[in-house]
């Protein structure tokens, strides 16, 4: 008999114990934050409807979407002429009608518009969970990884934009990373659809822009002649990403090309947000107005967010925007959110590559009772029922036949503090014998006494037979 080896699908990964204690870190980093400012969780189902996903994420977007087979045979009402046709574009109606969440904002506004009777407006929730796409697996990129964002839903005002810029600040700050937040207005990229005179356009402009990073300059330029800008549009359009200096200079420099209406709008939403920032008190966080930030997604209408490591070689570690009407896609318009998402994977990623995380968020339980008889099982048992009465973390270990040396061995892996060794002779005194793991120290405490050592903080044994 053949035996498979057991695998995973590219692009997905395992946690042990001690990834997911680093990534609980994070995610009680943000939400912890999110909390702060009035943000209330929700979650939804991990598959939507087809029709829900797709067309909201841009012609790119689309593409990376995972499709659920319907359930049974998914043939059975499948055209015996689009089967002969071999069209994948035809077929996928019949057979999917359901697919894997490719981000957690589109299903927010889905969940907006079928409990808007439920909700008070403006409406503040943060949303936790796994998303997939369909991607090329590479660093820091992965088809299956968690989203951690934060959207308010029901105001226009410029106010909350820059709310969470705050709260962008706030997490990185705790989580003492280096960043730079880049912001840009969707309508200013619609200004240079105005500036060349191809409002028409817009999509593939933006499209091309948001490649700079993975593409460079020559490569833009190559995609934007491949949808059919002309050599004279071009240039102006590398010449308007190519303007530098300060935010005010950079909004000085377009308000004198600008002429069309979305351009112009762009840049007074810009220098209001600017506005209500208030200069940051990390220098380790930078802020800046990036003309090269495009946010491939369709939905987006003002304010775009993203943020990169400055000491990690990495893509983003958080997007985000303002969208003026997704809800109305699903019968809710002029309904204004903006939001961000935080990217716990690759956040994970930056701090384990220059080892930021606490020792604190790798801690295992305080202590392990060892007892080292059979008979000694049920009063460990009750120590242990104490210690958790008392909030302390403890953990029983099971077998008295090892040696002592393998149990100290399980603790240290475990990052456990102190053994308590219970057998017959501290039973009869009424004691456990307490091994500091780090120290090495040993001291004898009734379990009571114990309990009050951690509870008041003591990291050193204190001899209490006096």
């Amino acid at each position: 008999m053949t035996i498979n080896k057991p695998g995973i699908p590219s692009g997905t990964r395992d946690f042990g114990p001690v990834e997911v204690a680093k990534r609980n870190y994070i995610i009680e980093a943000i939400r912890k934050v999110y909390t702060l400012y009035g943000y209330q969780p929700i979650e939804t189902p991990a598959m939507e409807n087809l029709s829900t996903l797709t067309g909201k994420y841009g012609l790119e977007g689309d593409k990376l979407l995972f499709k659920i087979l319907n359930s049974g045979d998914f043939l059975k009402d499948a055209d015996a002429e689009i089967l002969q046709e071999k069209s994948a574009q035809k077929l996928l109606p019949v057979i999917a009608e359901k697919g894997l969440r490719y981000d957690l904002t589109v299903p927010f506004a889905r969940y907006v518009v079928m409990n808007k009777h439920l909700i008070t407006f403006p409406f503040k929730r943060y949303q936790i969970q796994s998303v997939w796409r369909a991607d090329r697996p590479q660093k820091g990129r992965y088809r299956e990884f968690y989203q951690c964002d934060a959207d308010v839903i029901g105001s226009k005002s410029l106010v909350l934009d820059a709310e969470l810029v705050q709260i962008i600040q706030d997490v990185f700050s705790q989580l003492n990373v280096s960043v730079t937040i880049r912001l840009n207005n969707r309508k200013i990229l619609d200004g240079i659809s105005e500036y060349i005179g191809e409002t028409e356009k817009n999509l593939f402009l933006t499209v091309a822009i948001d490649k700079l990073d993975k593409i460079g300059i020559e490569g833009v330029e190559k995609e934007l002649s491949a949808n059919g800008f002309n050599a004279a549009q071009i240039e102006k359009i590398i010449s308007v990403i190519a303007i530098d200096g300060t935010t005010a200079e950079k909004i000085s420099a377009l308000e004198k090309i600008f002429t069309g209406e979305k351009g112009k709008e762009g840049l007074k939403e810009l220098k209001e947000l600017f506005s209500y920032i208030p200069p940051t008190k990390n220098s380790a966080i930078q802020i800046q107005f990036d003309l090269t930030l495009a946010r491939g997604l369709s939905y987006y209408t003002g304010t775009i967010y993203e943020v990169i490591a400055n000491d990690v070689k990495m893509g983003s570690i958080l997007g985000g925007g303002r969208y003026d009407d997704l809800t109305g896609i699903f019968g809710l318009p002029d309904t204004s959110g903006v939001g961000i998402s935080f990217g716990l994977d690759r956040i994970y990623d930056v701090l384990n590559e220059l080892n930021l995380f606490p020792a604190s968020a790798l801690q295992g339980p305080d202590v392990l009772l060892i007892p080292m008889e059979d008979s000694a099982i049920k009063i460990a048992m009750q120590y242990a029922m104490e210690l958790h009465a008392n909030n302390i973390a403890a953990e029983l270990y099971p077998e008295t036949a090892n040696k002592l040396g393998k149990k100290f061995k399980y603790a240290e892996a475990k990052n456990i503090t102190y053994a308590l060794l219970v057998g017959e002779k501290e039973i009869k005194e009424n004691v456990v014998a307490c091994k500091n793991l780090i120290t090495g120290e040993q001291e004898n405490y009734s379990i009571a006494q114990f309990i009050r050592l951690l509870q008041n903080g003591v990291a050193d044994f204190i001899d209490l037979s006096e």
